[in-house]
């Protein structure tokens, strides 16, 4: 058993958005995300294979699907679908964004 704490390791990096693994098997993968301004390219969508349930621990972040948009504060969680097109179209300037992403 290993114990992890989400907070720890925040990086203010306002070049890149960084990924740290929590745990994955077959069925299964749990990451950290932590955002500082980034979003997806323009025009880049998002239509992966599996669901996936996303959480902002901090920060804000709008996530835009192809007609609506939904904005992300401390706490708010969202179910994305399996091949259910979106993308990243603003993580917070000023604040990190701390993502707990699970795909499964």
């Amino acid at each position: 058993m290993e114990k992890y704490n989400i907070f720890d390791e925040i990086p203010v990096d306002k070049s890149e958005e960084k990924f740290f693994e929590i745990f994955k098997d077959e069925k299964i993968k749990i990451e950290k995300i932590v955002s500082n301004g980034q979003k997806s390219p323009q025009d880049f969508w998002y239509e992966q294979e599996k669901n996936e349930f996303v959480l902002v621990m901090e920060g804000f972040a709008i996530v835009e699907f192809e007609d609506f948009e939904v904005e992300l504060k401390k706490g708010d969680c969202l179910n994305i679908k399996a091949y259910q097109k979106h993308r990243v179209k603003f993580t917070s300037l000023d604040e990190t964004t701390i993502w707990f992403a699970v795909f499964y």
